[in-house]
């Protein structure tokens, strides 16, 4: 079985919104045979970045067949009952191609800034889940929990896809992935995590699917890789330091989490990724998005 690989739209920019490098990208992509793009989420920053769902909705517009993938939503600040209606209008307007991934995020997310309180994150995050859920699949949806309680209501459309779009978690701790077992359809190691860490993880999920009976063959596995090839390594990894430093504030972290160097280099790295049991791969060049993403289709990917 291939591994499926998804590539990341251009969000960030470092001065105006360049919309026709979106338009040119996705209808590029789609072309040359990608499974799926993907958004990320940072409603707060000093960097330009377009927020993610409304980002997806105009790229279904411009595409047919590629599925559309948010990783990850912070959906722990979001109001579930609103997340949900514009979520399954995008299922309706793409016709079946939303994938969903959220998160629990981390202790630095402003949740003030949101107006939620910081406290009972882990319960606030799944009883929004449940909430979406049944608001989804429920012809009059009844929830009864701690943060939302309500009785026979009604929302259409639901979702194109049944009973609800795939749900992903992005999570890295040992509860983060039981969780998801638990509740996901499937699990996306996040692109801040190195490729040893995600093989630790995987060891994690394995255990984890076992202790729940859980069939693995529903339970999805992917995996965002921060990537760059370039025969010169050293100035594929200044450019990645450079770009780790103005979105995470962290120019190190880039040769810890990245795979980049030859065709060949990157080809050897991912396929340890697909070893150790990812079915699918976000990649995600963050410079030179254009020239990436024909180099990885044409020498990267037919080798994996």
């Amino acid at each position: 079985m291939s591994t499926k690989c998804g590539i990341s739209i251009p969000q960030t920019f470092e001065q105006s919104v360049d919309v026709e490098i979106i338009r040119k990208f996705v209808v590029r992509a789609e072309a040359l045979g990608y499974d799926s793009l993907w958004v990320q989420e940072q409603m707060i920053s000093d960097a330009a970045i377009l927020e993610p769902v409304a980002l997806l909705t105009y790229v279904a517009g411009l595409t047919s067949r590629v599925r559309l993938g948010t990783a990850v939503l912070l959906t722990v600040v979001r109001n579930p009952v609103e997340l949900a209606k514009t979520l399954s209008t995008l299922d309706q307007l793409s016709r079946s191609r939303l994938i969903v991934g959220v998160g629990i995020g981390g202790e630095t997310t402003p949740h003030e800034i949101f107006g939620v309180p910081r406290d009972h994150r882990a319960r606030r995050f799944v009883e929004g889940l449940k909430v979406m859920k049944a608001l989804w699949t429920e012809p009059k949806a009844t929830v009864s929990g701690d943060f939302w309680n309500f009785k026979d209501v009604p929302m259409e459309p639901k979702p194109a896809q049944k009973p609800h779009p795939p749900i992903w978690f992005g999570a890295r701790t040992e509860l983060g992935l039981k969780r998801a077992v638990r509740l996901a359809d499937g699990w996306m190691g996040p692109g801040s995590s190195s490729s040893a860490e995600f093989v630790k993880h995987m060891e994690w999920i394995r255990r984890l699917l076992d202790e729940a009976k859980r069939d693995p063959k529903t339970f999805s596995i992917s995996k965002r890789v921060y990537i760059a090839v370039d025969d010169n390594r050293d100035r594929a990894e200044q450019r990645l330091r450079r770009w780790f430093g103005a979105r995470y504030k962290f120019p190190d972290m880039a040769p810890r989490v990245s795979i980049y160097g030859s065709r060949q280099e990157c080809v050897d790295k991912l396929e340890e990724l697909v070893r150790a049991g990812a079915q699918h791969l976000l990649l995600d060049p963050v410079f030179d998005h254009v020239e990436q993403m024909e180099q990885l289709a044409a020498e990267v990917v037919p080798a994996l």
